[in-house]
């Protein structure tokens, strides 16, 4: 008896909350233009950690980390990756401003706190419900984006050029328009 009424207890609170977020995803809809709200971001990035399996969030970077591998990973990045993340990672574009949630500023804390195996897992699988396909591709490659990436907060201009050669975003930053609401939310 006291089994069923924790039952339904439960069963009833999870309706509530079910019927509250009805109403007010009724009441205000949803939009890929808005900010998602801090519980939103803690909850999706609480579940891409749960997400990526343990063997891989601790696997180390078998890429050396020589001048020629990052510089690949720079080149492979400017040509895949700086259309949504900026050739300077902040996530600035266009493309990347307008997603939901918007591309991360890759030289953040919130990105270079991330393993290396944590990195690798998301370029190869993507991100679900987010605008990060999963890539696939070469391990090494991916290993020399991560590489890259663990590069990003130093980043040269001399390097940026480099990367304008090939995208032609004409920044030097890889910047263009982001969504003005966005914008005047910072």
């Amino acid at each position: 008896m006291r089994l069923s009424k924790t039952i339904i207890v439960i069963a009833v609170i999870f309706i509530v909350c079910f019927a509250g977020i009805a109403l007010f995803v009724r009441g205000h809809g949803f939009s890929a233009r808005e900010e998602p709200s801090s519980a939103e971001t803690y909850v999706a990035r609480k579940l891409r950690s749960f997400a990526i399996p343990a063997d891989i969030r601790q696997a180390s970077n078998p890429v050396e980390p020589t001048e020629l591998a990052i510089a690949e990973g720079r080149d492979h990045f400017a040509d895949h990756c700086a259309v949504c993340h900026a050739n300077n990672g902040s996530g600035q574009t266009e493309m990347g401003g307008n997603l939901y949630p918007p591309a991360p500023d890759m030289r953040t804390p919130v990105t270079q706190n991330l393993s290396d195996g944590e990195l690798f897992y998301i370029i190869r699988n993507g991100v679900p419900f987010t605008g990060m396909p999963g890539w696939g591709g070469e391990d090494s490659e991916n290993w020399k984006l991560v590489l890259f990436i663990r590069h990003l907060p130093k980043i040269l201009p001399v390097e940026l050029e480099f990367m304008d050669e090939i995208n032609h975003l004409g920044t030097g930053q890889g910047t263009t328009k982001t969504n003005p609401e966005r914008e005047r939310k910072e």
